[in-house]
């Protein structure tokens, strides 16, 4: 308030100090927010719209970061406290890591609201040691392995496969193609929406949506499973389940049963169904493709997702990718 030339007698600090105090009576209340309050305002304004995305953060909020920080201010949101919490926390390094993103989320959030000054995003101090890395090495079949798994199993899932190995597509946007997808006269396959839970949704990134070259040995592939399956009309499910009386496609937990067992009926363990993805990629490598191109069939957005190198891409070049991957594939089942 003042020094002792400004204030020299305890009567003049006291009339100050009641200037004061009045002053504050008149000032605006700040109160932070709690975690708890602008969860809620986010899932409002802000939550992303995509059904998967939206579904895995709300498995983070409810298991994980609302019972433990619900109730604390987003002050509370601390580097240390939010490290050693994560750190004991007995999770994947890289669920730890999706739990941080989140955090640092509802902070932007709570700065872009106006409910605390803007300022630097004290999660950005946060580590999370090995969440980039994977704990088990994602699953990449050999072509033998591949003819082995496929005799295992049956349409549709076989079928299922061969869609998902000649075209790296995530078993989402697999099993969310209709008929209307193919261009038989083009040999073009357009991938634009995917499901998860049997919900249909986008799919993932902008980038995944693409049309792609269908060689013409995968294409007698689906025009014999075109003639086989009962929903075989342009607006049907390609793989469509006769369960749902067609109104759906197959479930994932159906397709992944089937996988599991075809693997390990064919010695080579159980895998997912990601796995295809995975063999697609390495298969690329294999028939030599140059990382430019496999990035353009892997559908990634930025190139250092598929490799860390840069280059360009020609269409030509892109169609005798996929044509040896569909070799490889197909070659000991004709």
């Amino acid at each position: 308030m003042g020094d002792l030339s400004e204030l020299p007698t305890k009567q003049s600090a006291l009339r100050k100090a009641e200037a004061v105090r009045m002053e504050l009576r008149f000032q605006p209340p700040t109160s932070v927010p709690r975690v708890k309050t602008l969860v809620e305002q986010y899932r409002a304004e802000k939550m992303p719209s995509r059904y998967s995305t939206r579904r895995g953060y709300e498995v983070w909020l409810k298991n994980h970061i609302l019972p433990r920080w619900g109730e604390q201010p987003i002050t509370a949101l601390q580097p240390r406290p939010v490290e050693i919490w994560l750190s004991s926390m007995d999770l994947s390094p890289k669920s730890r890591g999706h739990i941080r993103g989140l955090l640092h989320i509802i902070w932007d959030y709570a700065m872009w609201s106006g409910l605390v000054p803007v300022q630097a995003n004290p999660i950005s101090l946060v580590t999370v040691r090995g969440s980039s890395r994977r704990i088990r090495q994602p699953r990449n079949l050999t072509v033998d392995e591949f003819q082995r798994f496929l005799r295992g199993l049956e349409d549709p899932f076989r079928t299922i496969s061969l869609v998902c190995v000649c075209f790296g597509l995530r078993i989402s946007e697999c099993m969310a193609l209709r008929w209307s997808d193919v261009d038989w006269l083009t040999s073009k396959l357009s991938v634009q929406r995917g499901i998860v839970k049997q919900r249909v949704d986008d799919v993932k990134t902008i980038y995944s949506n693409q049309r792609m070259t269908i060689d013409a040995e995968m294409l007698d592939a689906l025009k014999l499973w075109k003639q086989t399956t009962q929903f075989s009309a342009n607006e049907d499910w390609m793989f469509a389940s006769p369960a749902q009386l067609g109104r759906l496609p197959w479930s994932f937990d159906t397709v992944l049963r089937a996988f599991v067992k075809a693997g390990r009926d064919a010695g080579i363990g159980g895998l997912g169904t990601h796995s295809m993805r995975h063999t697609y990629r390495s298969w690329l490598d294999a028939a030599g493709t140059s990382v430019a191109v496999q990035q353009k069939l892997m559908r990634h957005g930025d190139i250092r997702t598929t490799m860390n190198v840069y280059g360009g891409v020609v269409t030509n070049e892109m169609q005798e990718a996929h044509s040896k991957v569909v070799r490889m594939a197909l070659e000991k089942t004709n």
